[in-house]
């Protein structure tokens, strides 16, 4: 990681652009080499965030979080990522390849299914993810921004339904391993029109 990757760096720089429109090529160039990297992004998010909610309570909920952090990271960590950060019911994270990311989620849902046999009703996860592939600003190694980031959020947030996987056109791409075959899918969010695979695999 550069030696200026911090939040307080990027948002110097920010501020600089701001104030000197002219120098935006400039400042871009430095935000650039200082943040930018290529990776997998996963981003996962827990099915039935309002329903628990309002059923169970807040602390139910947020205990169910806790599990989930509990159980997600160390498969992550398992096929060489990295979990930037937990933010309510999404977790967001990075891998050095698209199959990595596939296998961390598919380890991930299976793992699910396999607590909630035996756990009461109360006290299921369930998950939806989408992966992207690209260049991202990865700042302090907290924050994430790009475009992949982007569309893998919708698909893991809005488009993919409980125990899917959706990979986004440059992620199906960067697929390398035969062990994984997808199925593509039209999809239609916020008036954005998605070419998306989603991974076939056992449940």
């Amino acid at each position: 990681m550069h030696p200026q990757n911090t939040k307080a760096e990027l948002h110097r720089l920010l501020q600089v652009r701001n104030e000197h429109p002219e120098k935006a090529s400039e400042i871009d160039a430095q935000i650039h080499t200082i943040f930018a990297e290529t990776h997998a992004i996963l981003v996962l998010d827990m099915s039935g965030f309002s329903r628990l909610t309002i059923r169970y309570g807040i602390t139910h909920f947020l205990a169910m979080i806790h599990r989930l952090g509990a159980i997600a990271k160390p498969l992550v960590e398992q096929d060489r990522g990295t979990v930037i950060k937990q933010e309510a019911d999404n977790l967001f994270a990075i891998f050095p390849n698209v199959d990595a990311a596939v296998s961390a989620a598919v380890d991930i849902l299976k793992s699910l299914a396999a607590v909630n046999s035996g756990l009461p009703d109360a006290m299921d996860l369930y998950a939806s993810i989408g992966i992207g592939y690209g260049e991202v600003l990865l700042v302090a190694g907290a924050d994430l921004y790009g475009n992949e980031m982007n569309l893998a959020s919708k698909l893991g947030e809005d488009l993919a339904r409980t125990n899917e996987i959706l990979l986004t056109e440059s992620a199906f791409q960067q697929l390398q391993s035969s062990t994984w075959t997808c199925e593509a899918i039209n999809l239609s969010v916020s008036g954005l029109e998605l070419m998306a695979y989603q991974v076939q695999f056992t449940k």
